[in-house]
Order: C-alpha cells, then structure tokens, then sequence
C-alpha cells in the first residue's frame, strides 16, 4: 500500500461561467494527438555525465537513441546535448519496454512480443552496433534484479526459466553471455533483495496470505527467516542503509498508514521512525549515491510532496521549482557526480518537458516536449474531489471538466450548490485495483474533456495510498462496496447539476474494465453506456487463468476477491458474465488477444452472453497485443472507436 489521501475541494460558478461552459469549447483536437508516441521520452544519463540515452519513435516503435553532451565549464560555445544522435534499436514490431545504461558506453534494455510480457534482456554497445539479447529463452520471464553499478562486467537478473511459478536468480556474464545460478527458488519466495555492494542478501517468501523476510549477513550463509506477517500488514524492505548494516522498511505494523523505519535484521528489530504522515501511506526513500545519504521521502496526498532530511537535496529541489513556478519538478537521473540532472516538469495540463540542468554552472537546457503538438491553454485543469459513500467512507479521485467549465476553488463540500451544468459524464475506475489515480497530466481525461464531457476518476475502497483500512475495506467486494463507491460519485455529480442523469457512461482497463461492466449491469439504468478495456467478465476463469508466477499468491487472491468454492455464492453474484441479460445499455469491449493477466476468453465470454439476448456488442480485438494496446496504431484505432461509441451513446463533441 502507497501513496496518498486526497484533499476535497467541491466548487461553485457564476452563472456567467455555467453560460460560458455550455457554449464555449476550444476547437476538437484529433484523437491521435492524444496518444501518439511522444516525440521523445525516458531521458537518461550516462554514469560520466557526456551522454545522454532517450526513447524515440522510429518505424512507429519507441526505439532507443544517444547522443553525446557537449558542454563547456563556462557555459560557452558548446553545443549542449544536441550533438549528433545515433540510433541503437531497430524495433519494428513492439516499443523497447524499458532501458538504463550499463556503465557509460553499453545500453541494456528489455522487449517482450505481441504484449506476452515474458521480458528478455538485450544489451547494446553506446556507439551502435547489433544489439545482444542476453535470455534467449522462450516463454520465459525475465526481472533485471540489480545492475550492479560497481561491476562492469557483469549484472543480476532473475527469471523463472526453470519453474514458471517462480524466479531464480542468476549472474550474467556481459562479456561471454554465460548465466550463472547463485540463487534457487525453492518454490515460494517472491521477492529477492541485494545491497549496495550487490550481494543477494535478502528474500520475500510467502505461504500464499503470510509473507516472511529471509535474511543472510553473507552469501555464504543460508537465510533465515526474521519476521512472518499477513499480507494485510506491510513489513517491506526497501534498500540497505548505505553500510550493508541495517535496512529500510516501509511497515504498518500496529498502524494504519504506512511509515518508514530503520530494521536491524542481525538483531531482528525495528529501530527508528524514519517518517510518517499521518493521513497517507510513505513507502518511497530518496537518497544520494555519491554521499551515501538518505536524502527525503516521496508522498502523495491530492498532489506529490517531498520532506527532506538533507540540506543539498531540498536546495536542489527549490533551485528547480523556482524556475518553474506552477509546475511539479520530478529530478529522473543524475550521473555519478550528481553534477547533471535530468529532470521532468509537467502539470495537470502538460504532458512533460525535460530537462538537463548542470548544477556547477546553474545552466538549464530544455531537451525535449513530450507531446510538442498540444497546448496547455487548450487543456482542462485536473480538480482533486471528494465525497461520502452511502455508508460513510470518504471517497478521493480527480474531476476534469470541459475548458470553459472550471470550477473556481474556495467552497466546502456542505455549500455546494446545483450548478446546473448538466455535462455528459465518463467515469473511470482505475485498474488494479490496489492501485490509485494521481494528479497529472492524463491522456484519456483530457481527450474526453476536449469532446465536451466531464471525467470522474474514482479512487475506490481498496484503493492503495490511503492505510490499511481503507484498502482492506475492499476485500470481496467486487461489484459490491467497491462498485457502490462508484455509483456514489455518479449520483454526487447528478446531485451537484454537473452530470446530465441521461449521458453518464462508465469505462475503465483492466479491473477498471470489470467496473465497467459490473456498472452496465448491475446498475443499467445509472448508464446511457459502458466501455470495458481488457476488463474480466467470469471470476471463476479470471483466478483460474493467472498467469503461473501469480500461483505462490493465489491463496492472498482468494482472500482479497473470494473463493471459487468456499465463494461460489458471492463470486456468482458478481460476475458480469452471469447476468448479461441485465445489460440493457451499448457496451464495447476491447481485447488484446494475448494478455497474460486478462484472458481473451474473459472478453469472449461477455460478448457472446450479451449477443445471445440479442443485444449487439461493439467488439475489439488485436491479434499483436496483451494486457492494453501499446503499438501507437492499435491505440489510436480504440480511442478513434471509443470517440464514435461516445458520441453516438452521449452525445458527446
């Protein structure tokens, strides 16, 4: 569980603005330019600071670029970090799914095929070159563990080669290829953790819903278990202290939100609060590699907030958001001196820029817009809400209104009046569904919002962020308390005059998805119609079909959503599929035909259960995707079909 609380903040207009909102809307911007590739993304910096690496699009696929940085001490005459640049991936089928440099003149990344999200691991020379793909074996599943930044020959990953259910973990020869076992899973250890000198010193293994922290002072050693907790309860390792001695843990022990702590594991206590919050979980440690220092945490209540524990750290910070008033400052990457920054600014409204910041010299070189093409004045402001559930819960999430429809802030939930605003209305549960929506910039929002609908993004019990809880709050409680906590939002904007009643669709990936469909069934007549983006529909077949290193948690799985037998009563009752003769609304559904999590039978099954009432359905699906459409092609196509179904079912623009 992490992450934050939501602050509330429910407004009121003139009626000029409500005028205004109905009649003025800036011009429609295509739906490619919400969710085409960016023009570039994911900077990073080398370990000496000269290069820089990035992802750039080529042949339609994000592809993996360098260039070196040119820089002159005195800020003079250097061609900064637009030197010639050189590509070093020719992906054509599939995005490079993620990169980061092996020292300063090799690049590593990994690709999976057609959404199968079974990894592998290539690396590739900084000056170009035939990539080398370092796990060339099939159906398997492959976790960079450590990078092993002091070692330029080699790195740790783990993969579940020999057991599907499970990962070993291996040292990878970089030179001649050769993998080397130093770690067998014995079959129920989920977590591995190294420390600052790479050596494997500790593991997470669970029996299914108690997990235990596995401990060695050295590698000869074999492990011993410290600490046996629930899986409700967070005890979480999350790095060595900088002297291989003592970690940090975020924990929740006799607590409900998530603080941060110092564990000796020799002596097997808990030392010291590092930090907490009273309203959200802290579970992220920054820190200095270079000074060998816990630096601050990182948390989110409506928006993300540092607390610095070092004086260097918090000057960095405010020496960038002072140039960029208005704009939360995100440093990605630093080189080994932490002389160079790569940092990220972005808002509600942007997409991002970034930057690359020389700390000795105070000289700032814009690298890069994500999305150059949209404006932020054309864009909607993203508002935190809140409201009360129907059993008293106080429901967070985001509202996002058309441009010309602000709400001004400064009044409490209790003045609220009827705005009568009358927006059509798309709601949309995230996935997960422990997870949680964030303040940002969000494509899907700010595409809806540009068609003239209002966006609801519900942060739902069960909802990461908010303590324990709140998230154990929706254990076994799909298309239940989790739903109802939905609808509520929905009623909330009908009772405010800001949804139109008859133009309220649901849409949602994922468990979201679910949401969707449970929304177009259980509640039909609250929805003029519903999306469901590679969404279960069968309980049963969903928890039957996990992918195979889900199985070690099936038993937690059982806890958080129910037991196919010992549940059979509930999980009927919730299940979509059962109940297709209830969805009396439009529905589309979207499939990528090899999702690992989501099966395409899930998709299969609700569409064929709706077809036989006689219903039609809007069916999607993509032959070369998985778990949400990442090729830029199959992305634009859904969203170009979901703009048609809206306009068509809400009359949207």
């Amino acid at each position: 569980m992490q992450n934050g609380i939501l602050l509330a903040f429910i407004l009121i207009f003139s009626l000029s603005s409500m005028a205004a909102a109905q009649t003025s809307f800036p011009a429609l911007i295509p739906a490619e330019d919400f969710f085409r590739n960016p023009d570039v993304a994911s900077f990073s910096i080398s370990p000496d600071g000269k290069k820089l690496a990035y992802l750039k699009p080529w042949e339609n696929r994000m592809n993996i670029y360098v260039r070196d940085i040119v820089l002159d001490d005195d800020a003079k005459g250097g061609k900064g970090a637009n030197a010639e640049e050189r590509r070093l991936t020719s992906a054509t089928e599939r995005d490079i799914g993620g990169f980061f440099w092996k020292g300063s003149d090799r690049v590593a990344f990994v690709q999976d095929r057609g959404g199968d999200e079974n990894f592998h691991v290539f690396l590739v020379g900084a000056d170009g070159g035939e990539p080398r793909e370092l796990t060339p074996f099939e159906g398997t599943k492959t976790y960079v563990l450590d990078d092993l930044e002091e070692d330029p020959r080699h790195m740790l990953i783990s993969m579940n080669k020999s057991n599907p259910e499970v990962f070993d973990v291996y040292r990878c020869d970089l030179e001649t290829g050769e993998l080397t076992q130093i770690a067998e899973n014995p079959g129920n250890i989920t977590g591995w953790m190294t420390d600052h000198d790479g050596r494997l010193r500790g593991a997470y293994e669970t029996d299914g819903v108690n997990q235990s922290l596995l401990y060695r002072a050295t590698e000869d050693e074999p492990f011993k278990k410290l600490i046996t907790t629930n899986f409700r309860d967070d005890f979480s390792p999350l790095m060595f202290s900088y002297d291989n001695r003592l970690m940090y843990i975020a924990s929740n022990l006799s607590r409900d939100k998530t603080a941060i702590y110092t564990f000796d594991p020799n002596a097997n206590k808990t030392l010291d609060l590092v930090y907490e919050n009273p309203d959200v979980d802290v579970s992220r440690l920054l820190s200095s590699r270079k000074r060998k220092v816990i630096t601050g945490v990182l948390y989110t209540t409506d928006r993300s907030h540092h607390h610095f524990f070092d004086e260097e750290r918090r000057n960095l910070q405010e020496t960038l958001e002072a140039k960029f008033s208005g704009y939360e400052v995100a440093v990605t990457d630093m080189d080994d001196d932490e002389r160079r920054v790569i940092l990220a600014t972005f808002s509600d409204r942007s997409r991002g820029t970034y930057y690359l910041y020389d700390r000795q010299t105070d000289r700032l070189e814009k690298l890069a817009d994500l999305a150059s093409w949209l404006k932020e004045d054309q864009m909607a402001p993203m508002t935190p809400v809140s409201y009360p559930s129907r059993d008293g819960l106080t429901i967070h999430g985001y509202l996002t209104l058309p441009l010309g429809a602000e709400l001004p802030a400064g009044l409490s939930e209790d003045a609220s009046p009827d705005l009568n605003l009358d927006l059509p209305v798309v709601v949309i549960p995230h996935g997960g569904p422990s997870a949680r929506d964030t303040w940002g910039f969000d494509s899907e929002a700010q595409f809806l919002a540009n068609r003239g609908a209002a966006v609801l993004q519900v942060n739902f019990r069960g909802s990461t962020g908010y303590g324990r809880s709140f998230w154990e709050a929706g254990f076994k409680q799909w298309g239940r308390g989790m739903q109802n906590d939905v609808t509520d939002g929905v009623e909330w904007l009908v009772a405010r005059g800001i949804a139109d009643k008859k133009r309220v669709a649901i849409y949602g990936g994922s468990y979201g998805g679910y949401a969707a469909l449970a929304g177009a069934t259980f509640t039909p007549d609250l929805y003029a119609c519903a999306v469901s983006y590679v969404g279960p529909s069968n309980i049963f077949t969903l928890l039957d079909s996990i992918p195979p290193y889900w199985e070690p948690l099936r038993e937690m799985e059982y806890e958080m959503i129910g037991h196919p037998v010992k549940d059979k009563a509930l999980l009927e009752e919730v299940s979509p599929v059962f109940h297709a003769d209830e969805i009396r609304i439009p529905l589309f559904v979207a499939q990528g035909a090899n999702d690992p999590r989501v099966k395409k039978a899930e998709s299969d099954q609700i569409v064929e259960a709706v077809k036989k009432t006689g219903r039609d359905v809007v069916y999607m699906v993509r032959e070369n995707e998985g778990h949400g459409f990442h090729n830029e092609e199959n992305r634009i196509a859904f969203y170009r079909a979901m703009e048609d179904f809206f306009r068509n079912h809400l009359k949207t623009r």
